[in-house]
């Protein structure tokens, strides 16, 4: 794998790249707790300042832990793509009506009662630290690549890996 670090404006558009195409995240709250809670989450938004965002019930587990500890990992996987992305940061709740309408989707209805319901959330995630691995080739090439790399015993190129500053 080769190494490239991304800084700024490439490091959040990486972000977005991953987040949006994998869409779920595992989200780990109370990270000081062991075992990490952990819920898979859908992506409802990548902004320009590269923060995440979600939809949740204010009722729930993850939203308790995020009002007790605001530490928060997300961890996005692809196997198919070979795309891989794990973010630290900072986790809030928010409120605002007109935020919560504009992410909310149909899908949303499984869990919750709609966007005006005072029990629907968001979440904004701000990522500090963030990690990706990402291949432009598809699981099946890289596999092979990798097989490639064990029977001649020269390396390959199954893609790229490196820390996203934002």
């Amino acid at each position: 794998m080769s190494k490239e670090n991304l800084y700024d404006e490439k490091a959040i558009k990486k972000i977005k790249e991953i987040a949006t195409d994998v869409d779920y995240a595992m989200m780990a709250t109370l990270l000081t707790k062991q075992p990490l809670s952990v819920i898979p989450m859908s992506t409802k938004k990548v902004d320009d300042h590269g923060n995440i965002w979600f939809i949740s019930g204010a009722d729930s587990e993850h939203n308790a832990n995020i009002k007790a500890d605001s530490a928060t990992q997300l961890f996005y996987s692809s196997g198919t793509d070979m795309k891989f992305l794990s973010i630290y940061g900072q986790s809030e709740i928010v409120t605002d009506n007109e935020i919560i309408k504009e992410l909310y989707g149909k899908t949303d209805n499984t869990w919750l009662n709609g966007p005006e319901d005072p029990n629907t959330t968001a979440i904004k995630f701000t990522p500090s630290e963030a990690a990706y691995w990402d291949s432009d080739e598809n699981a099946i090439v890289v596999l092979f690549k990798m097989a490639e790399a064990v029977l001649t015993g020269k390396s390959q190129d199954i893609g790229t890996t490196g820390q996203l500053s934002i």
